[in-house]
């Protein structure tokens, strides 16, 4: 098959942001929504680098970054149950939710768990939970798009009879539109700051990373609905969930997604898994998309 425009396949670096933070690090890089010099400054929890990890894999390149993109497709799980219990082999992705990440501080007083009376304390701990309670409310009163997640927590100083003074925990806000998430966020400082003037605490929530909702080129998008239209498969139009490398090229060149389903919905899980007929379906509708963008010359 010959095309018009030259084909290329990229395999992005820290899509996940799991070890390196923020997400979607690689594609950032190279769409200029990131320094280069502060990406590799990065480090883990270990205190590697992404420059020390990039030198010790040998994936360190030499090819500058940027350059001319025509359009760019990206092939994903959905990383949810909706294609699963809709009975549907693809989703035609026409965009991406708006994604907060936070940084949550509360600082009360450390004390013997044995000599000090219940309401004399300052429990870091038991102002944390009464406040990630107050999220999960949260996010049933921006129901049904607005998400919350607790992912991380840590306590300072920890010893089991030592009343927790001091800890940090992350928040995830996720909603389709950024006016929305602006509320969520405006709520979540406002509920914290609440609880913990009750509790004696002190609360303070700073931002991480923020990634406002992404619409997808309407003309790629037309590609993915054409490619599986012809195809005949079962299929839906979805917003994205979670964060992607599309997100960050669709603020540089036009751009859309397939997504297939993932067995139980499962994703960030060890029993993640796809079914062999999914995966053929979905990479039948990125190739014949992706052909139809690049333009058969025969």
């Amino acid at each position: 098959i010959k095309t018009r425009k030259p084909l290329e396949i990229a395999v992005w670096t820290n899509e996940e942001g799991a070890r390196f933070t923020p997400a979607m690090l690689g594609s950032a890089v190279f769409t200029g929504t990131l320094a280069l010099d502060n990406a590799l400054a990065t480090r883990d929890v270990a205190g590697v680098s992404v420059a020390d990890a990039l030198r010790s894999t040998g994936y360190n390149g030499q090819r500058p970054l940027g350059g001319a993109v025509d359009a760019y497709f990206e092939a994903h799980i959905e990383q949810g149950p909706i294609l699963e219990d809709n009975a549907k082999s693809i989703g035609v992705v026409t965009g991406g939710q708006a994604i907060r990440w936070l940084d949550v501080r509360v600082e009360g007083m450390a004390a013997h768990a044995g000599t000090t009376p219940m309401p004399l304390r300052k429990d870091a701990l038991y102002g944390a939970a009464q406040m990630i309670q107050s999220l999960e409310n949260l996010a049933a009163d921006f129901a049904p798009e607005g998400l919350t997640t607790v992912g991380e927590l840590s306590i300072a100083k920890s010893s089991r009879n030592t009343i927790p003074g001091l800890l940090n925990f992350t928040v995830d806000l996720r909603h389709h539109r950024d006016a929305d998430i602006e509320a969520m966020e405006q709520q979540v400082r406002t509920r914290l700051q609440d609880i913990a003037a009750q509790r004696g605490l002190s609360v303070t929530v700073s931002p991480h990373w923020i990634s406002p909702a992404t619409p997808f080129d309407a003309e790629c998008v037309a590609c993915v609905q054409s490619a599986v239209d012809a195809l005949g498969y079962a299929q839906q139009s979805i917003v994205s969930g979670a964060g992607h490398d599309a997100i960050h090229l669709a603020r540089f060149c036009p751009t859309a997604m397939v997504f297939i389903p993932c067995v139980g919905g499962l994703s960030h899980n060890e029993a993640e898994d796809v079914l062999p007929e999914d995966v053929r379906q979905g990479t039948d509708v990125l190739l014949n998309a992706v052909l139809k963008r690049a333009g058969q010359a025969n």
